[in-house]
């Protein structure tokens, strides 16, 4: 390093009758850096050009004649990793393009260019930065480094990080040094690591950067402990335990937190329906279980655990459950009280009432919709039955919904439709027997009124019999004629 400064110095001081220019160009590792060499040109004739490096003697040069000539050291397999295009030198521009820089190619570099007696001389120092990580795929919780190193260090300069082009700011300081002149971020590996990592180095007013990917392998869903999962009481959810790929954990575990170890979480008893595998889960890297059927008491802590590489990697989650009381008030049979109900209501910011109707063709359709926790509509008003959805938000959008049914009432309180049916029938039924029962029993009574009434006065009687003999006579001798 000093003694590239010293030699850039003694060039600099000796150069007799030559104008000499210095330039910064900062150039990512393997990409391709263009040293800029521009001269006035004296004659209309190509000048002799020379490109020369510190130690490493000719780069590039091209004689008076035309002829070319390359560095032993700048080809590469029979290609030549240096050119100075021709289209540029009658416009006085004889600069040198470099592909696919290494660290080895930093240092000062001389243009020299020879117009008859007149020479020019070109300064430029190419510095080539770098971002390494200590793995680049590190497994979750494993210590992780990223360096950016730049050859030659320029003293003085800034260095800022960005991760995924957004800035960064690590938890610990820069570690520098003289040697190597590398600045270095320390973390614990996590998802949030994840992404391009690029170095920015400013010095002089010039601005150079390179990047460099890191994935993390773990546990890549749910991606953050104490993520929440949403379910209504009575369907099936899925509890997600998903590693990256190409990650097989072993001794894969799912435990169910109690709630009174705040401190030091115990695993307790799992829910009757749960299943240590999901129907959905088809690759050995996922490790998702399920719930057949919620209940309310299911809610809290859930703890999925898998080894991979002999370290223990784990995931917390929370599930939540969600539920509709019902209540009628003493005052207002008619009426019902829809309350929506979640086992943690955190992340709850608005709550609301959507009533979908189904015609029947079975098609969807979504009605009135009403804001707030609970509901009171009318249980007998036909406008209202169907199925009432309380869908809950948090600030990202919906988190679940659950539902409740006015006319089946099978959400909560295990009324059947078809029980409803056969009663209003049977109902209807006995009212008409009931009815054809009391006109019977009426034209009975009448019957019997009206023969006490005979009896009282026997010679009427007998004069209603008489007559009634002679009209039957009447009626049979017509008939016969």
């Amino acid at each position: 390093m000093l003694l590239e400064y010293f030699i850039f110095g003694v060039i600099t001081l000796f150069m007799t009758g030559a104008q000499c220019d210095q330039t910064e160009v900062l150039a990512e590792a393997g990409s391709q850096a263009v040293l800029p060499c521009k001269c006035t040109p004296s004659s209309p004739f190509i000048p002799a050009i020379v490109w020369t490096k510190a130690n490493r003697g000719t780069v590039w040069r091209k004689e008076k004649s035309g002829l070319q000539y390359w560095g032993s050291s700048w080809s590469s397999k029979g290609t030549q990793r240096v050119r100075c295009p021709h289209s540029q030198f009658p416009k006085g521009e004889f600069s040198l393009q470099i592909d696919n820089v290494q660290e080895d190619d930093g240092g000062v570099y001389s243009c020299r260019v020879e117009h008859g007696n007149q020479v020019t001389e070109n300064l430029v120092m190419l510095r080539i930065i770098e971002v390494s990580v200590s793995s680049s795929v590190p497994v979750w919780g494993s210590d992780v480094s990223i360096s950016c190193k730049v050859t030659p260090w320029p003293y003085g300069a800034s260095v800022q990080w960005t991760l995924n082009n957004s800035p960064f700011v690590p938890q610990t300081r820069f570690a520098s040094s003289r040697d190597t002149a590398k600045h270095v971020v320390r973390e614990k590996a996590t998802v949030r690591l994840t992404g391009k990592w690029t170095c920015v180095v400013g010095y002089q007013g010039n601005e150079g950067r390179a990047s460099a990917a890191l994935t993390v392998k773990g546990i890549t869903h749910p991606s953050r402990d104490d993520t929440k999962v949403y379910a209504a009481v009575g369907s099936a959810v899925t509890l997600p335990c998903v590693f990256s790929p190409g990650l097989i954990p072993s001794k894969p575990v799912w435990e169910k937190m109690k709630p009174e170890y705040i401190f030091t979480p115990a695993p307790g008893p799992l829910p009757a329906s749960f299943s240590p595998s999901s129907p959905s889960s088809q690759l050995p890297s996922d490790k998702s279980a399920s719930l057949k059927e919620v209940r309310f008491e299911d809610e809290g802590k859930y703890r999925c655990s898998g080894s991979i590489e002999g370290q223990q990697l784990t995931r917390n989650m929370q599930l939540v459950v969600a539920k509709i009381d019902s209540s009628t008030p003493s005052k207002n049979p008619g009426f019902v009280t829809l309350t929506c109900q979640l086992s943690d209501t955190s992340e709850v910011t608005d709550y609301e009432w959507v009533h979908v109707v189904y015609d029947l063709n079975g098609t969807q359709s979504v009605g009135s919709i009403q804001e707030g926790k609970t509901l009171s509509i009318s249980k007998v008003s036909e406008e209202n039955r169907g199925e009432w959805e309380c869908r809950f938000y948090g600030k990202d959008g919906i988190l679940g919904n659950v539902t409740y049914h006015i006319q089946l009432m099978s959400g909560l309180n295990g009324e059947k439709p078809s029980g409803v049916s056969h009663n209003a029938a049977a109902v209807v039924g006995l009212s008409f027997l009931l009815i054809v029962l009391l006109l019977v029993l009426a034209q009975m009574y009448k019957n019997h009124q009206r023969r006490k009434r005979s009896f009282q006065y026997p010679a009427m009687e007998t004069i209603v019999h008489t007559v009634s003999n002679e009209r039957e006579e009447r009626e049979r001798y017509q008939v016969k004629k």
